[in-house]
């Protein structure tokens, strides 16, 4: 179980958001610009300071303002604009993250790099990029990935693409996603629950009645 209870004031703007996630689980968050989801994600990832607890399972990564460390935390992270090291290879920006070579050269195969492993980020198309952000996300084999419009920036048949490796990887890894998307139909394909988030809070929640019917 993954308990997140966090508020964050900036300016004039309140973040104070509580979500409970179970192991295993996709969730989704919508919202217009501004509502506050990037931030959230950055403050459970520990790249922004806030007030209030997050705990994973037995670890503690936030109690009152005492926070984990980013790099202590078990977080992949995949964003927008892919932030790939432009000076090392595809297998090389994945063992950036972990020296476990068969963990990437897997990865790889399964988001269809694996015969590209040389090339570096320059000679790859947007698509490729997102690919190896993905891949690289999963080299710690987190408990929780986050997901920030990762796919906003594809044409329509490469999203598709890589829903379908977002999907298979969340299953095969055992994860627990967060993802926020402008698109509701993506995440409908994704989630089992998606969130509203408005001016910093939850608004509604929505289950997912696809996923809900192949469960039944």
């Amino acid at each position: 179980m993954i308990e997140i209870a966090v508020k964050k004031q900036i300016g004039n703007f309140k973040l104070d958001v509580a979500l409970s996630l179970k192991r295993g689980e996709f969730v989704g968050i919508m919202g217009a610009s501004g509502s506050g989801k990037t931030t959230l994600l950055r403050i459970i990832a520990g790249l922004e300071n806030a007030t209030g607890r997050i705990v994973v399972g037995d670890e503690v990564w936030l109690d009152g303002k005492k926070s984990l460390p980013p790099q202590k935390r078990s977080i992949g992270f995949v964003f927008q604009e892919y932030a790939l090291f432009e000076n090392m290879s595809v297998l090389g920006n994945l063992l950036y993250v972990s020296k476990d070579e068969a963990l990437a050269r897997k990865l790889l195969k399964i988001v269809e790099l694996d015969d590209l492993l040389d090339r570096y980020p320059a000679q790859l198309s947007g698509g490729q990029k997102q690919r190896v952000a993905l891949a690289r996300a999963m080299m710690r084999c987190p408990k929780l990935l986050l997901l920030d419009e990762p796919l906003s920036a594809l044409d329509s048949s490469m999203r598709l693409k890589l829903q379908n490796e977002i999907a298979r990887l969340h299953e095969e890894f055992g994860t627990t996603t967060l993802m926020v998307s402008h698109d509701r139909g993506e995440l409908l394909r994704l989630s089992d629950r998606i969130y509203q988030m408005r001016q910093g809070k939850f608004a509604e929640v929505e289950r997912n009645p696809i996923i809900d019917a192949v469960r039944v």
